[in-house]
């Protein structure tokens, strides 16, 4: 039976990486379907996102933390915002991650291996654990990491290791907290078409030969594809959106390929 009342109405939300890409997508859907949002990201342009949804939904609809994800601190702090500005947390949106190189493994130094696990592993891990209490102690909640089909991918091996490490803490999480009434999935995008990014993941210019290893991560990517083709920002938050939705609420522990047939 449809109420007419919006998809979220009234039920607090983090994003992360919610300054641009899919994060922001997710944020502005998020917002248009009455969700109380607190939106987390490093880069300032946050503020933006929260000045938009406000000035197109209300204000005090969204408030904006600049927070370094890669770190326990930041996930603490942005939690405790959320909780203190909302009173409680519903739903978190785990987003942050990407691969910040793109190469063959062997030409991966020791300080690259752990940045890409840093970007693509511990935003997610420190993010379930600093919302899981709150939704423990409220008794109800959702979260949602945003994995990738690229767990299988070439040029892109210690991503691939990170995003198959959100899977294994997706399932095993669910399975930990199942009887708790808080549901844990996961939303594995393909290559996803967007503007181009504000704030670069990478600090150095691109050589020659990065740009021919590059295009061989699109070529791969959509080869995979039953599709053929990259995906849309809106194809990718709606699958998030679903999971994290009381339309999903006998869904939990599953990670939702969204690669136009690419399995991951």
């Amino acid at each position: 039976m449809t109420t007419g009342k919006p998809r979220f109405a009234g039920k607090s939300m983090v994003v992360t990486g919610a300054a641009q890409g899919i994060g922001r997508q997710v944020a502005l859907e998020a917002a248009a379907g009455g969700a109380h949002l607190t939106l987390v990201d490093r880069s300032p342009l946050v503020n933006d996102v929260a000045r938009q949804i406000n000035s197109d939904y209300g204000q005090g609809q969204a408030i904006a933390v600049e927070a370094n994800l890669e770190t326990w601190a930041g996930n603490e702090e942005a939690m405790e915002r959320a909780n203190r500005m909302y009173g409680c947390i519903d739903i978190a949106i785990n987003n942050v991650g990407g691969a910040i190189w793109m190469k063959p493994f062997q030409n991966f130094d020791e300080d690259q291996l752990i940045a890409e696990i840093n970007r693509s592993l511990y935003p997610t891990l420190w993010g379930c654990r600093a919302a899981l209490p709150y939704m423990i102690e409220q008794g109800r909640g959702a979260i949602v990491n945003v994995s990738s089909v690229a767990t299988k991918g070439v040029n892109r091996v210690p991503y691939s290791a990170a995003k198959g490490a959100v899977n294994a803490l997706t399932a095993s999480l669910a399975l930990e907290v199942g009887t708790k009434n808080i549901r844990i999935n996961a939303v594995a995008p393909g290559g996803t078409t967007a503007p181009p990014r504000a704030v670069p993941r990478g600090t150095e210019p691109l050589s020659a030969q990065d740009k021919i290893w590059m295009q061989e991560v699109v070529d791969q990517t959509v080869h995979s594809s039953h599709m053929k083709r990259y995906g849309l920002l809106r194809e990718m938050s709606a699958a998030i959106l679903f999971l994290a939705s009381d339309e999903a609420s006998y869904i939990t522990g599953t990670v939702l390929p969204v690669g136009g047939g690419d399995q991951g």
